[in-house]
């Protein structure tokens, strides 16, 4: 079979609630275009000032998001610790460690979500966010806290959070389309998966045109 002509890319934060709220609209799409677009994610961490400061502040967005997205339930703030003054890289870094095993999918991050936004657990801490994603695929714990704890992983974080930024965008979640034409779309922020699909299926039909001419007439003359 041959490689899907259109990619999206989602950028993503394990602790984001809009990550959180787009879950929904990435499952749509990926049953939608199965077999038909390429999917991936990355982390792209937020910086410790993006963090509320406080629970109260916390339940503040969370029931203004809730509302956004008339949500018959609010998320739970317990997850968030005021002394680690924003430092949640812990459970971005073992999602990605995840992959690195074997669990390629959104099994891990959705469980490290989960935790966290409905259940209120500490997964900023290393130990939970390990306990958390182990149990969820089925991966060893110790070699998971290993492997989530190295210099390698790290990087790899840091350097998918560095390509978001390079798209000159700031919110999570972000999507980027690209096929293979050339074109590229930027979605930065948005939740639902209407206006994503309105792109993909502009691009998967620019891509089959293109393929059609390619396949009826000879090659661009020199």
């Amino acid at each position: 079979m041959s490689n899907p002509p259109v990619t999206i890319t989602y950028y993503l934060e394990i602790m984001s609630s809009w990550c959180a709220w787009a879950e929904p609209a990435w499952a749509e799409l990926q049953a939608r275009y199965a077999g038909r677009v390429n999917f991936q994610w990355k982390i792209a961490l937020m910086s410790p000032a993006d963090f509320p400061a406080t629970r109260a502040q916390c339940d503040w967005y969370y029931q203004r998001s809730g509302l956004v997205m008339r949500s018959p339930f609010r998320l739970d703030s317990g997850w968030l610790e005021p002394a680690r003054q924003g430092d949640y890289r812990a459970p971005n870094e073992v999602a990605e460690a995840a992959r690195e095993l074997g669990a390629a999918g959104d099994v891990v991050r959705l469980a490290l979500s989960h935790a966290a936004m409905r259940e209120g657990r500490k997964i900023g801490d290393l130990a939970v966010a390990v306990a958390v994603a182990a149990k969820a695929a089925k991966l060893h714990p110790v070699k998971l806290r290993a492997r989530a704890a190295s210099a390698a992983i790290c990087a790899r974080v840091a350097a998918s959070t560095a390509e978001f930024h390079a798209h000159q965008i700031s919110q999570r979640p972000a999507f980027i389309l690209t096929d293979a034409i050339g074109d590229k779309a930027v979605f930065s922020g948005l939740v639902t998966a209407a206006p994503l699909a309105a792109a993909i299926d502009g691009m998967l039909a620019d891509c089959a045109a293109y393929a059609s001419h390619a396949a009826q007439h000879a090659p661009l003359p020199g």
